[in-house]
């Protein structure tokens, strides 16, 4: 089992949490995830800038899970 440390527990209960409650906003960066890494996986068919595109979706996705990080409660 990987041990983390008490912060990123408490961290990762944090945005767990936010997501139960918020399932539209857990949904949508989900699909983020889900069309960044499908662009990266078929980058043929995503046309001019696959790479950009691809990334671009994933780091609208990262800062998505991080949001829930910064807002007071």
């Amino acid at each position: 089992m990987l041990y983390w440390g008490k912060e990123v527990r408490r961290m990762y209960k944090k945005i767990e949490a936010y997501f139960k409650k918020h399932a539209y906003y857990n949904s949508a960066v989900h699909v983020l995830v889900g069309v960044g890494i499908g662009i990266l996986l078929t980058y043929p068919l995503a046309g001019a800038h696959p790479v950009r595109w691809g990334g671009l979706f994933l780091t609208a996705a990262l800062l998505g899970h991080l949001y829930p990080l910064t807002i007071k409660k």
